[in-house]
């Protein structure tokens, strides 16, 4: 399994703080999973549409290539910012 995890304003976007992917023998990247989740509805295909979306895997910020695999944790946040 994957555990998927959403922060912030995400997490009010799509009414969902966290989700679990079967984690198939396939690889997947931070992209694939984005785009299995833009798959669910147009809401979730708007939010991920966004370029700005940051990501970590296992706490790790990481790009879009990132390798994913079974029992790793996937973050998804919108971008931060300070002042």
């Amino acid at each position: 399994m994957i555990k998927i995890v959403f922060f912030a304003a995400l997490r009010e976007q799509l009414n969902c703080a966290k989700l679990s992917l079967a984690a198939d023998d396939n690889t997947k990247t931070v992209n694939d999973i984005k785009q299995l989740l833009s798959d669910k509805n147009e809401r979730w295909q708007q939010t991920f549409s966004n370029t700005s979306l940051l990501s970590a895997v296992n706490y790790d910020m990481v790009d879009g290539s990132h390798l994913v695999k079974s029992g790793d944790e996937v973050a998804f946040f919108p971008p931060v910012t300070g002042g």
